[in-house]
């Protein structure tokens, strides 16, 4: 018992940025009724949060899955505040010992959310750890070594485990199938980005026009994160510029300092299909092979990139590799006739 009171302490959430932390303060959502976008999601959620409440029980485990910067974060604290509940924030990576995971779990108190960021990166020793944390609400430790090891069983209180995950085919099926519901974040569109840069922009006292903020809107790769920081960064432009209102040829002028192209591609995205293009002849290319030639981490090319230039229509997947449709071709202003392998 002593062993698992001193690794309390030892489990930190995930490191945020300031500009994050602002973020989270500021522009982050505080119920569902001011979460724009997701609408068949949040009305199934509100269903259950009301079921659970008038049961007086806490709701069953969500696992929310989706590309960074969509809302996830934002809808498990939503879900404490919904629940009335305290939420203890944590990251997989931040969990590597299963005396980590033990930590917190004997640290919660009945009703409580967790909320663990990136559960895929879960190691499965780990991971093994929840499966009767979910399903029993008991934890099962060794206490010893050798023969005399014997194990130890602990009751814990009821909670509600919220997991996010962009990489949901990373989850083992064992802890997969012990969450009541999944539900899969959708990119929103131009319309809901709209709405939420009228609102964010409220919020931070930006006065701009309707074309600015349809302008940012195109660009922000559909994700509400990306969005913020965008019109954040157009704020300090026009701050500098000495402009009192953002028009849409501010937007254009500050997203050209951040190389946001005009359907929202960064130097990044370029240069992915740029090395696509010019050193595969457009495909087929396996992910781990571009990652190497662009020197980006695969996760990243996995998570951020790739997801955007599929949705763009810019690559698509085949059983040998990504290829750079025509789409993308004309959009790096590459002859529509060449030929993909």
């Amino acid at each position: 018992m002593m062993a698992i009171e001193e690794t309390k302490t030892s489990v930190v959430p995930a490191t945020k940025t300031t500009e994050e932390s602002s973020l989270d303060r500021t522009l982050r959502p505080r119920s569902l009724g001011e979460f724009i976008g997701q609408a068949q999601l949040k009305k199934s959620l509100q269903v259950f949060l009301r079921a659970a409440a008038e049961r007086k029980e806490p709701l069953e485990h969500v696992l929310l899955a989706g590309s960074p910067g969509l809302g996830k974060t934002s809808l498990a604290q939503i879900i404490a505040r919904e629940l009335k509940a305290d939420i203890r924030v944590t990251a997989g990576p931040a969990l590597t010992k299963i005396a980590d995971l033990a930590g917190v779990l004997t640290n919660l108190k009945p009703g409580d959310v967790l909320f663990i960021d990136e559960i895929h990166r879960l190691q499965i020793a780990v991971e093994e750890v929840l499966y009767p944390a979910m399903e029993d609400f008991s934890l099962d430790l060794v206490v010893g070594q050798g023969p005399g090891a014997k194990t130890l069983r602990l009751d814990l209180p009821h909670f509600t485990l919220v997991g996010a995950t962009t990489r949901v085919g990373m989850l083992g099926a064992p802890l997969r199938d012990r969450f009541g519901m999944t539900y899969r974040l959708n990119f929103y569109s131009e319309e809901e980005m709209h709405t939420i840069l009228e609102r964010s922009a409220d919020l931070l006292t930006v006065i701009a026009d309707d074309d600015a903020l349809t302008e940012i809107a195109v660009r922000c790769r559909n994700t509400p994160r990306v969005a913020n920081r965008l019109l954040k960064r157009v704020r300090d432009y026009a701050q500098v510029h000495k402009h009192r209102t953002v028009t849409r040829k501010i937007v254009r002028e500050a997203l050209e300092l951040l190389e946001v192209d005009d359907r929202g591609l960064d130097a990044t995205d370029l240069m992915v299909l740029t090395a696509m293009v010019k050193q595969f002849d457009g495909g087929p290319v396996g992910l781990q092979t571009l990652a190497a030639v662009t020197a980006e981490e695969e996760r990243t090319l996995a998570e951020v990139v790739e997801p955007f230039l599929l949705q763009c229509g810019f690559i698509k997947r085949t059983p040998r590799g990504r290829v750079v449709t025509e789409a993308g071709l004309k959009h790096l202003g590459a002859s529509s006739n060449r030929r993909l392998i």
